[in-house]
């Protein structure tokens, strides 16, 4: 602060207080004109002049730097783990771009296209997230007004007819009276400390902090629905292998009723086939609860009642695409939680600063103008006219240390901020190398699997042929069966789980998100939802 121009200021607003006494003394011998020219001089000048002064002072409080985080030099789970270099994921090469726009469309169908595009118009957590970023804008609106003076006005007739007989009057001075009063008050508080600036700092960083929660939001629905959709084409996976399966048991078990009618087969046999036959029915069956339960999951994320919703079946078929990972240093800025999380922490720095601005006095510049008169003829007239102007100062002299409860209070409520930062963090990481990993090893699992099941058939066609040919008992082709049955049935859920791993990973690393698409929050910015998701896929 710079004591000496508060001082001059001070000394200044005194010296046109008292021009203000002389003017209004004078005021029957001076033009209108001239008086009101002394008037703004007196009321509007030494307000103005006070309020350039303090435009610049200094807020206290810590300067916002961003926390500290341990970031990896590279990705653990990149490292192949066998000879090969895993085909679900891959390191960015510099004519890649990173996931951007609507990254679902990298998986290549366009059923899960459409499904995802009704997200952003129909889904209702989407809608109240939304919500709660126009709330906290709103609230930065809020708190900035105080940056303004505040303008009253009001208007007042009051008639009153006093005793005659009051005995602080002189007998007989009773009578009615009128009080005609239209005033304007202008009021501000000069933010000599910083407070009114850090309070609008600390509600910008919270919208912000929010709108990254709703990239957030908009980023786990858009998943979520992804993960539900190929966990329920799985499930159709599945229930094809099953229901060919059926088939397949029907066949073997007349193939063993007629061997029993022609005496080459035990009525056991007849009664092994049976019960796998109708075993594997009740499985066929099973399905349909976990995949109804999905189908509705996806009505009510594309905003639909679950029973005008349905989804025809379609296998899992394709591998999961390549996707690009990126560096480990640009996740702090591609993931929105953790965006959300560094925001609070610059939020929560702001509010010690609020804390400390406690500490010293309010100043407060007000100015009243306005007419009183005592009867509708006289009201709005130059000798009714009446005016007051002058700065107040209120400081806290002893408060039984509420102030510095609440600085301490503010300050552990940025080292938390802080902790839960570097959690996010570290959670972030996690995440990524989960999937990764996951990739890695469901690829290398997914093509030992292909190999057992091309072996498991084989082993079923030559057990079929060694029953047919009475060499064996139907013991060995039920085991056949089982085993070829189950091994493809882990296959369809290890492609279906290599799509959800895909699916999570792109939504580790953000889904295209960027932490510079945040709003700015400025006083003139359009009033725009930051939805990014909407934005077409490309490079830019």
């Amino acid at each position: 602060m710079k004591v000496r121009g508060l001082k001059s200021a001070v000394r200044c607003l005194i010296d046109d207080h008292e021009g203000a006494v002389r003017s209004f003394k004078d005021i029957r011998s001076v033009s209108a004109r001239s008086v009101l020219q002394r008037w703004f001089r007196i009321c509007l000048l030494p307000t103005a002049f006070c309020l350039l002064l303090f435009a610049g002072a200094c807020a206290v409080g810590p300067k916002y730097s961003r926390p500290t985080a341990q970031v990896p030099g590279a990705y653990k789970e990149l490292a192949p783990r066998g000879s090969e270099q895993p085909s679900g994921w891959k390191t960015a090469q510099p004519q890649d771009q990173v996931l951007r726009g609507k990254w679902w469309e990298i998986l290549n169908d366009p059923e899960l296209n459409a499904l995802e595009e009704r997200i952003e118009v129909s889904n209702q957590n989407l809608k109240t997230a939304e919500a709660q970023f126009r709330q906290a804008r709103a609230l930065v609106r809020f708190n900035r007004a105080d940056l303004f003076p505040t303008i009253t006005g009001g208007a007042s007739i009051t008639g009153e007819r006093f005793s005659a007989n009051q005995p602080i009057r002189t007998p007989g001075s009773g009578g009615t009276y009128g009080d005609y009063v239209l005033s304007a008050d202008v009021s501000y508080e000069a933010d000599v400390w910083g407070r009114v600036h850090r309070s609008v700092e600390s509600a910008r960083e919270n919208a912000q902090a929010t709108a990254a929660d709703l990239q957030a939001v908009n980023l786990s629905m858009h998943a979520e629905l992804a993960v539900d959709y190929f966990e329920l084409h799985g499930l159709d996976a599945d229930k094809q292998l099953l229901d060919s399966a059926v088939v397949a048991y029907q066949k073997a078990l007349a193939l063993t009723s007629n061997r029993f009618e022609g005496g080459l087969a035990a009525k056991a046999e007849v009664a092994q086939a049976e019960t796998q036959l109708k075993t594997t029915q009740a499985q066929a069956i099973d399905v349909e609860v976990q995949r109804a339960q999905f189908e509705h999951a996806i009505a009510v994320l594309v905003g639909q009642p679950a029973s005008t919703f349905a989804l025809p079946r379609s296998p899992n078929k394709m591998p999961p695409p390549q996707i690009p990972v990126g560096v480990p240093s640009d996740l702090l800025e591609r993931r929105p939680d953790v965006a959300a999380a560094e925001r609070r922490v610059a939020a929560a720095n702001a509010q010690i600063g609020i804390a400390k601005a406690a500490y010293y006095p309010t100043i407060l510049l007000s100015a009243a103008a306005g007419f009183e008169g005592s009867d509708i003829t006289n009201w709005i007239s130059w000798p009714s006219g009446l005016w007051a102007v002058g700065p107040s100062l209120v400081a806290t002299v002893f408060d039984v240390g509420r102030r510095r409860a609440l600085t301490e209070q503010a300050q552990a409520a940025y080292d938390a901020n802080v902790a839960a930062y570097r959690q996010s963090v570290l959670a972030a990481f996690q995440e990524v190398e989960d999937n990764l990993a996951a990739l890695s090893i469901l690829e290398r699992e997914a093509t030992t699997q292909d190999e057992a099941v091309n072996s498991a058939e084989r082993s079923l066609a030559l057990s079929t042929n060694r029953y047919k040919g009475g060499l064996v008992t139907y013991l060995e082709v039920i085991t056949a069966q089982s085993t070829a049955l189950t091994d493809e049935r882990v296959a369809a859920n290890v492609l279906t789980r290599r799509m959800v791993a895909t699916v999570q990973l792109m939504k580790a690393l953000g889904g295209g998100w960027n932490a510079s698409s945040l709003p700015s929050l400025a006083s003139k910015e359009p009033r725009q939802i930051p939805l990014t998701h909407s934005q077409q896929v490309g490079t830019p």
